[in-house]
């Protein structure tokens, strides 16, 4: 599966959950609900009906039993799962978002930032497009609209549901549609289109010679280099998913960090070698998360870290509605956790389309978007190819050659198809088992502008 995750089934007489299930099951609830009311303005019961429903299935059935307390002062939220321990918590901060806290942690000890609550949604922001709202007035052609009408009728994946789709052609949005509760200013979670969003941050690091994906990973918590292996992995292998890393399951989920309050340093860092790094491609969130610790690394200052995805590019190309999200001890989880619109991604979408120049500057060093989209090394072993954090499309499947895209779970995408000019950014809440036909909708919608 092309974001990495797993389609679970639930046997016809399942257990009773164990209490590690139910505790990770509440710290689903929580984040989701702090994240979607906090960071997108979407109501607990809006939350309780889509983004916590057709969730992973040793969860599915348990999330709905757990009680949710919302403090919506203090901008947290607590879902009780065992009356022996305290509930589970997810903290909101100004620019952070929300963080998932370890049981039993007081109030407050997440990662703070200074500042008073933002309106929540952010309203739209007045300056022209691309950079900011204004100026946007789609006027799609009768067939595009008729594709826009599929996608959210299940017509590309059965039990699909889209919320968003958004067109971009030459530069200029040209259709547009959101399902009910939500629009250009309501953010929901990427899941796995992060990774290209690391793969970026990378890009604009290697740029200001923090990082070079040539050398070996800066990861303090590996060596000494006399007798640990890991530290000849470099961050070349870690952005193409190809470390030799062991990781608990094919598509590396990270529960125990998502949901249960472990943090990267101490949930990735320990894995061992098994393969050569660079022989073997295995769809990893660990890789991904070891690359953004390798910045951390490097920028060695917590303060231009935390500030770093949104003072380097979210700002700069008027990503004003996303926010990545951290573990408690203050380190990215940008395999997955980070908030955005359709118009954000669809703003980056740009940006790699554009060989990462915006409005004349120079965004990412020259050539880094054909480093992201150029296979080497290891592939999967079917389906779409893989580059460095970006998946990789063409005529095996409908596409022109040169396609590629930002995926993630539930339906997150972000195909740019350079040879048309075209940017499709499509978003969803699917379900476990459904899954929508990126390729084949972006096929029809490049052919309907032909």
């Amino acid at each position: 599966m092309a974001c990495g995750v797993l389609a679970l089934s639930t046997p016809a007489h399942a257990a009773e959950p164990t209490p590690y299930q139910r505790a990770l099951a509440a710290g689903y609830k929580a984040a989701f609900l702090c994240s979607g009311m906090f960071n997108a303005g979407r109501t607990q019961a809006q939350i309780e009906a889509l983004e916590l429903t057709g969730i992973y299935a040793e969860y599915d059935p348990i999330v709905p039993t757990l009680p949710a307390q919302v403090d919506a002062g203090a901008h947290t939220v607590s879902v009780a799962f065992d009356p022996k321990l305290p509930p589970r918590r997810a903290e909101w901060h100004l620019g952070l978002g929300c963080t998932t806290m370890p049981i039993g942690a007081p109030p407050q000890a997440a990662v703070a930032a200074n500042g008073p609550p933002a309106a929540v949604p952010a309203p739209l922001d007045p300056r022209p497009w691309p950079l900011g709202d204004a100026g946007i007035s789609p006027r799609p052609g009768s067939a595009l609209a008729r594709l826009a009408d599929q996608a959210f009728a299940g017509g590309y994946g059965q039990g699909s549901r889209t919320v968003g789709v958004l067109v971009v052609r030459d530069g200029k949005v040209i259709a547009e549609r959101y399902g009910d509760g939500f629009g250009p200013t309501v953010s929901n979670r990427t899941w796995s289109v992060a990774k290209s969003i690391s793969g970026t941050l990378v890009g604009i690091a290697a740029k200001q010679g923090l990082l070079d994906p040539a050398q070996p990973a800066r990861v303090p918590e590996w060596g000494p280099a006399s007798v640990d292996p890991r530290t000849g992995i470099k961050l070349d292998n870690l952005l193409r998913m190809a470390s030799g890393l062991h990781s608990d399951t094919a598509g590396n989920r990270t529960d125990a960090l998502y949901t249960g309050a472990t943090t990267v340093t101490g949930e990735v860092t320990h894995w061992p070698l098994e393969a050569m790094p660079g022989t073997r491609f295995r769809y990893a969130n660990n890789d991904i998360l070891l690359a953004i610790r390798s910045l951390r690394a490097a920028l060695n200052d917590d303060q231009r870290y935390l500030a770093f995805p949104r003072t380097e590019l979210f700002d700069r190309i008027g990503m004003t509605h996303t926010v990545a999200e951290t573990d408690w001890q203050g380190n990215f989880i940008l395999s997955s956790q980070v908030w955005s619109t359709a118009r954000d991604l669809a703003r980056l979408g740009l940006l790699w389309l554009n060989d990462g120049v915006w409005q004349g500057e120079r965004i990412l060093p020259e050539g880094w978007v054909k480093y992201m989209t150029t296979p080497s090394g290891p592939q999967p072993e079917k389906g779409e190819g893989y580059g460095a954090t970006m998946w990789l499309f063409g005529p095996a499947q409908g596409l022109p050659a040169g396609s590629y895209a930002a995926q993630g779970n539930r339906g997150q995408y972000i195909m740019v198809i350079p040879s048309e000019r075209l940017v499709v950014v499509r978003r969803g809440e699917d379900p476990v088992g459904a899954r929508f036909d990126i390729a084949k909708f972006s096929a029809d919608v490049a052919a309907a502008l032909r």
